[in-house]
C-alpha cells in the first residue's frame, strides 16, 4: 500500500462524515497519476505554496501601500493567518485541513498590486471588469506554469472563487455564493476574520485610529485586543458550527453582526482614511498609466517580463500581466517608462 493510500484510509477512519475527504474530490480537468505519497488535497496544496503567484505576495499591499514597517501585513502575511484560523476550525470540527489550507493559501493569489485600489482601476478598464476572485482561479487554472496552470482539484477552485464577501452578506444560503464544501466555507469566514482583526491591529499601530474611536459595543462583544478578538470569533464559528450538527458552518447571530459592523467601520474609517486614500489615489493612477502604456504597444508586453496568450484579447493580456505585479515592480516599471534617467557619462 502507497503512503497516500494510507492518508486516505485514515482520512475516512478519523474525519467527520461532512469533511470532503481526498478520494471523494471531483478531480481535475486534466487527469493526472496521482502522488504516491500525497493525497490530492495535499498535493493541490504544496502547487500553490511552491508557485511564483504565491511568492509575489510578500511585495502585495494588504492596506498600507508598500509599507517601510517590519511589522505591517502584507497580502502574504494576510493569506498566512487565513491559513492558521481555517486549519484551526477545520481540525475542532473534523474537516479536511490539506484541502483548507491548499484553499487558504490560494485564494488571493489573484489580487492586484496596491490592493483593492489596483482592482477597481482593472474593472474599469477591461471589459467585463475584473474580479481579483475570478484572477486567483485564473491564475491556478491558466497562467502559473507558463501558461499550462496547476491543475488543480475542483474543489480546491471552488473554495477559491467563492471565498469573497467584498461588503456583502458573510454568510448566504445561495449555493451561487457559497463554496461546495464545508472546508471552502470555512475559508470564507477565516478570511474576514482575519483581515478585520489585522487591519485594526495596523491601524493602531500606524496611528491613523485610536482604540477609543473603535465603537464600544464592538469591542465588548469582540474583544479588547487583537488575540482577545480572534479567539472569540473562532470559539463562535466552532461552537455554533458544532451545535448546528456539525454538517453547517456558522457564527452566532450576535457576532455575526458585530463583525460585520466592524467591516463596516474599518471601511470608513481606515480604507477611505484620507492618508490611505491619497496614497491608493496615486497608485490607481501608476496603474491606469501602466494598462495604457501597454494596450497602445502591447508587443512590448514580452520584454517586461508580461506574455501575450493566443487568442486572449489584449486588454485580457494585459490586465493579466499588471494583476501578477508586486508593488515595487510596478513601482519601479513605472519609473522606468515614465520618468527620466539619470543620464550615465562614461
Amino acid at each position: 500500500m502507497e503512503i497516500r493510500q494510507l492518508i486516505e484510509q485514515r482520512e475516512s477512519q478519523l474525519l467527520s462524515a461532512s469533511a470532503c475527504l481526498s478520494t471523494a474530490s471531483v478531480g481535475r480537468k486534466i487527469p493526472e497519476p496521482p502522488c504516491s505519497i500525497r493525497t490530492a488535497f495535499q498535493h493541490d496544496r504544496d502547487r500553490i505554496l511552491h508557485s511564483k503567484a504565491f511568492r509575489r505576495l510578500k511585495h502585495k499591499t494588504q492596506v498600507f501601500l508598500a509599507p517601510e514597517g517590519d511589522h505591517y501585513r502584507t497580502r502574504l502575511t494576510h493569506t498566512l493567518e487565513v491559513a492558521q484560523i481555517a486549519r484551526t476550525v477545520a481540525r475542532a470540527l473534523g474537516l479536511n485541513e490539506d484541502l483548507t489550507e491548499a484553499i487558504s493559501l490560494g485564494h488571493d493569489l489573484g489580487h492586484t498590486p496596491f490592493g483593492h485600489a489596483g482592482e477597481r482601476v482593472l474593472d474599469q478598464l477591461v471589459p467585463g471588469g475584473f474580479r481579483h476572485v475570478l484572477q486567483s482561479a485564473r491564475v491556478v487554472e491558466v497562467l502559473e506554469k507558463e501558461g499550462r496552470g496547476l491543475n488543480l482539484t475542483g474543489e480546491v477552485i471552488d473554495g477559491i472563487l467563492k471565498h469573497s464577501k467584498g461588503q456583502g452578506p458573510l454568510l448566504s444560503s445561495d449555493p451561487e455564493v457559497m463554496a461546495s464544501t464545508l472546508e471552502g466555507r470555512i475559508v470564507r469566514l477565516a478570511d474576514i476574520i482575519a483581515y478585520v482583526n489585522h487591519d485594526l491591529d495596523d491601524a493602531l499601530r500606524a496611528g491613523l485610529v485610536a482604540a477609543g474611536e473603535v465603537p464600544a459595543g464592538i469591542l465588548d462583544l469582540l474583544g479588547h485586543n487583537h488575540s482577545g478578538r480572534i479567539n472569540t470569533m473562532v470559539r463562535d464559528m466552532i461552537e455554533c458550527s458544532m451545535a448546528a450538527g456539525g454538517d453547517r458552518i456558522l457564527l452566532s447571530p450576535a457576532i455575526e453582526q458585530a463583525v460585520g459592523e466592524l467591516r463596516d467601520w474599518l471601511f470608513s474609517h481606515v480604507y477611505r482614511h484620507p492618508s490611505v486614500h491619497e496614497d491608493f489615489f496615486k497608485a490607481s493612477r501608476i496603474i491606469r498609466e501602466l494598462f495604457e502604456f501597454f494596450m497602445a504597444s502591447p508587443q512590448l508586453l514580452d520584454a517586461h517580463g508580461g506574455r501575450r496568450r493566443p487568442g486572449d484579447q489584449a486588454e485580457v493580456s494585459v490586465a493579466d500581466f499588471i494583476a501578477g505585479m508586486t508593488d515595487r515592480y510596478a513601482l519601479n516599471l513605472y519609473h522606468k517608462l515614465f520618468l527620466p534617467q539619470p543620464w550615465k557619462i562614461l
